[in-house]
């Protein structure tokens, strides 16, 4: 197979874990998907599904046990700083650093992707008004509100800009204008080519962005397609109750 230079393939990828209690845990069991050039894919799961380590291994954070990763035609395994280079990472839990102001932050990031100062200065103040934040942006990051700290992680991939984005929960905490300034920024970088992956808890935000979808329990993926793809094989119209079916759940009646 020839691996595309542009964008994200995973192919049969296996990540295990021992567990002092549950033995071997099969997080990610054989999952294979690709995420092309302007196009937006969610991952969607139950909690323990092998979202985020199926995240973490695409972001190089984790190594895989098995199967492969291409990232702009880049082995994760083989080439990790390659990835890393053309890769954005939004973890979960944000992962700001609370000492940092927002300011500080992304200057340094735009800074070390080659921007000169005063350029780097000048796209931060542009992000910091897209999104909100300029009236905190030299607060530490300690000291700001949840949301605030998601839309700092966030403007820290944007003023990067890379080619792939790769988001986990990227709404966690936000409050309803400040979870569409977010979405906004995720539609922009669609439009401008990139590859973006998301995992999201919130139905209505993956069937509004994302133009594929796959849904994943137990470390496999059940299903995955469009949304029209998704209503034929289930036989489901809302997004909640196809995933709730995918799962063996059922959605309670109105």
């Amino acid at each position: 197979m020839t691996v595309p230079t542009e964008g994200v393939v995973v192919q049969d990828l296996k990540k295990y874990f021992l567990d002092r209690k549950r033995g071997l845990v099969k997080a990610v069991d054989g999952v294979s998907f690709e995420a092309r050039p302007g196009e937006i894919f969610a991952l969607l799961g139950p909690n323990g599904a092998g979202k985020t380590t199926c995240l973490r291994v695409i972001a190089t954070v984790l190594k895989p046990t098995a199967g492969q990763v291409f990232v702009q035609g880049w082995n994760v395994t083989q080439h990790p700083d390659q990835v890393r280079r053309v890769l954005g990472f939004h973890p979960g839990d944000a992962g700001v650093y609370h000492r940092l102001t927002p300011y500080e932050m992304v200057t340094v990031f735009a800074e070390l992707a080659g921007h000169d100062r005063r350029e780097a200065q000048k796209k931060a103040w542009e992000i910091f008004d897209q999104l909100g934040l300029t009236e905190v942006a030299k607060t530490p990051m300690g000291k700001l509100s949840t949301g605030q700290r998601q839309k700092s992680a966030i403007a820290r991939i944007m003023v990067v800009d890379p080619p792939v984005w790769v988001l986990d929960e990227p709404a966690l905490g936000l409050d309803v204008p400040t979870t569409q300034e977010v979405e906004q920024a995720i539609l922009d970088a669609k439009q401008r080519g990139r590859t973006v992956i998301l995992s999201t808890h919130t139905m209505e935000q993956a069937e509004y962005l994302a133009d594929r979808i796959a849904v994943m329990d137990r470390g496999t993926i059940q299903a995955m397609g469009t949304m029209e793809d998704l209503r034929r094989s289930t036989h489901k119209t809302r997004l909640r109750e196809i995933f709730l079916s995918l799962i063996k759940l059922e959605a309670p009646a109105p």
